[in-house]
């Protein structure tokens, strides 16, 4: 499998020994150009839109970084394009589908900047802890106030860390070597590993109830947006503190204010904020108890230079036909296998995703099985795929075919991949199966006529299309008006039903519902149907 994509027929390709035309379109440090300088050639076009759409005919890579967009149609004047390098983790301000679409591999630098993330939380956590920011703006208007700057120790204090990533490990370091007592709450991360490292793992609410300083390191996605909600914030340890360098949008920011004003709250540090650049008259980063900055986590030297080197290794990487380690959208299948495992890459990543969102605790470990034909071919890039679904909810940084197994194997996360050629009902069955404390959770499916279907979870036989988008799950005593007063509740709250399967073990005995639903479902509109309908599990998955 080759990530370099295949050129359209009738484009002008390099000269033979020709090296290939990189287009630098944003500012990028000198250790990421001088890489490419060596194998490629170099054009800058940083701040020159007209320039870059006049020289991205000719270009085989494009480096960026957050202030150029590139957008379907800017990619349409760029036949010959192969690569997108992003100096950078986030790859918003890319068409990543319209990417894909083209055959163009969009890569990344997730990692380069962990540390300098790490070290802003610190940085936030020891300028609250010391008073830093007033204490300075006191001294520069002419005051020397030292008791009332008073500040305390983080040595001994107790830290929780929602979120265990890449951030979140390194702070988790850093915060054991001041002696702190690190708590940590993520719950796709087993607690094995945790306590490995020293950790102590804990439910969300426990972690709010003693932790003195609370620090968010998990990637804003529905789940997670809003986590530090207003009934969460009330029930923080009075005079603690709120850190957050990871995403704006994790916390209720008005509810953060009161909790300040009130004097519930001893302070926050907060680099990120649920709109960027934050208005004038924004009354958080104004607020005394606040120490603000401007996104300024990854804005190092060193990280700028990580990422830029990160970057310039993955370009070059797609650039020569090598695996990379940061593909942000799959890579190409080789064209003898396109026929028969293409339909099972999208099948796979379903199913990870199915399992990991239905799990009831944290992923300890991983099946990928392979039943019938399907276990005769060469499936490592579908056992990939099924990685990537069960990692891509619950992971801060970018999930793809070629990191999927090293993203796992960082979480703790065991994956077994096993085959059988004993026949069964299907010619080809695939199967994800994940286990945690709570017990296994396994999602199987099938390709008929070309379409992926779910064909069974756990014992409850199904037959259901996992197209993108919202699915509604719920288990339940079968019995008469389940359904309809299922659909009349989400009828009621204007959400649509585009499709349901019911699984069931035995009439009138216990019942597997899914319905794909076309909007996400409110909060309210699943506990009002869990009361109503008197369901035993109800959950909202994303697909």
């Amino acid at each position: 499998m080759s990530l370099a994509a295949p050129r359209e027929e009738g484009v002008q390709q390099p000269l033979p020994g020709q090296e290939p035309l990189v287009l630098v379109a944003d500012p990028i440090a000198q250790e990421g150009l001088s890489l490419l300088g060596q194998r490629a050639r170099l054009e800058f076009v940083a701040g020159d839109r007209a320039a870059l759409e006049r020289r991205l005919g000719t270009a085989e890579a494009l480096l960026v970084r957050s202030e150029t967009r590139v957008t379907a149609a800017l990619l349409e004047s760029a036949p010959r394009l192969r690569v997108i390098g992003r100096a950078g983790a986030g790859v918003d301000t890319i068409d990543v589908e319209a990417a894909t679409a083209r055959g163009i591999v969009v890569v990344n630098a997730p990692g380069g900047n962990a540390v300098a993330a790490a070290e802003h939380t610190l940085a936030l956590m020891f300028a609250l802890a010391r008073r830093v920011a007033a204490a300075d703006a006191s001294l520069k208007r002419g005051q020397w106030s030292r008791s009332a700057h008073v500040g305390t120790e983080l040595t001994g204090k107790t830290l929780g860390l929602v979120g265990l990533g890449r951030v979140g490990g390194e702070v988790a370091r850093r915060a054991l070597g001041l002696d702190m007592h690190v708590l940590v709450y993520d719950p796709y991360v087993p607690d094995e590993h945790a306590r490995h490292l020293g950790l102590e793992p804990v439910e969300l609410d426990a972690l709010l109830d003693a932790a003195e300083y609370v620090s968010l390191h998990v990637p804003l996605t529905e789940a997670t947006r809003g986590i530090l909600s207003a009934g969460r914030i009330a029930r923080m340890r009075p005079g603690a503190f709120v850190i957050n360098c990871a995403r704006g949008g994790l916390v209720d920011e008005a509810a953060l204010l009161t909790a300040l004003d009130e004097g519930r709250l001893g302070g926050a540090g907060v680099d990120v904020f649920s709109t960027e650049p934050v208005a004038p008259d924004d009354p958080l980063p104004r607020h005394p108890k606040v120490v603000a900055t401007p996104h300024l986590g990854a804005s190092t030297v060193e990280a700028q230079a990580n990422v830029a080197a990160q970057v310039a290794n993955e370009v070059l990487a797609v650039l020569e036909g090598r695996p990379t380690q940061f593909a942000v959208n799959a890579p190409s299948l080789r064209p003898e296998d396109v026929d028969v495992l293409e339909p099972y890459m999208g099948l796979m990543m379903m199913l990870g995703k199915l399992a990991t969102q239905l799990a009831d605790d944290h992923l300890r470990s991983a099946e990928i099985s392979y039943r019938g034909e399907i276990a005769e071919r060469n499936v490592g890039v579908l056992t990939a795929a099924a990685i990537q679904g069960l990692l891509e909810p619950i992971s801060d940084t970018p999930v793809n075919l070629v990191n999927a197994r090293l993203f796992a194997q960082q979480r703790g996360l065991e994956i077994v991949e096993t085959r059988s050629n004993t026949p069964s009902q299907y010619t080809s069955l695939v199967r994800v199966t994940v286990n945690t404390r709570a017990g296994p959770k396994s999602v199987a499916g099938v390709i008929s006529d070309g379409r992926a279907n779910v064909v069974q979870i756990d014992e409850y036989q199904l037959h259901l299309p996992p197209t993108p988008g919202y699915m509604l799950v719920t288990q339940h005593v079968d019995r008469p008006g389940i359904i309809g007063l299922v659909g009349t509740l989400l009828g009621q709250a204007d959400i649509n039903i585009s499709s349901m399967q019911v699984g069931r073990k035995m009439p009138r005995g216990e019942a597997l519902m899914l319905l794909s639903v076309d909007e996400p479902v409110p909060p309210a509109v699943v506990e009002k149907i869990r009361q109503a309908a008197s369901v035993e599990v109800i959950k909202v998955i994303k697909l």
